[in-house]
């Protein structure tokens, strides 16, 4: 089992269309699982704008149990961290959703072959 820790994703935010979640990570291929220890969202605007973060579970369609972070605001020029540990599986996958283009999204953790 080889442990691989990388920067998993990193995207600017697109505004989401009728707010439809954009896929950010995954889905994770077989033989393997991931660890994500931080989830940083950055606000490169000088207003306010609000985000989303889900997890869906193999390949799930979108339902409001996947949400970690539900419209959240973020001040303009500045950033949020989420130090998590979560542990994903063969078809999960990470969703964000912008109000807004200003903001930059980074995943950090560990992809784990099995």
């Amino acid at each position: 089992m080889a442990t691989t820790y990388k920067i998993l994703a990193q995207q600017t935010s697109t505004v989401g269309s009728a707010g439809t979640p954009t896929l950010i990570y995954g889905p994770i291929g077989a033989g393997l699982a991931t660890v994500v220890s931080t989830i940083a969202v950055c606000n490169r605007g000088t207003t306010a704008s609000t985000y989303r973060i889900s997890i869906r579970e193999n390949g799930a369609a979108e339902a409001t149990k996947q949400y970690l972070v539900y419209d959240a605001s973020i001040s303009g020029n500045s950033t949020v961290t989420y130090t998590l540990g979560l542990t994903l599986a063969a078809g999960d996958a990470i969703y964000v959703y912008s109000s807004s283009v200003n903001l930059s999204y980074q995943i950090f953790g560990s992809e784990v072959s099995i």
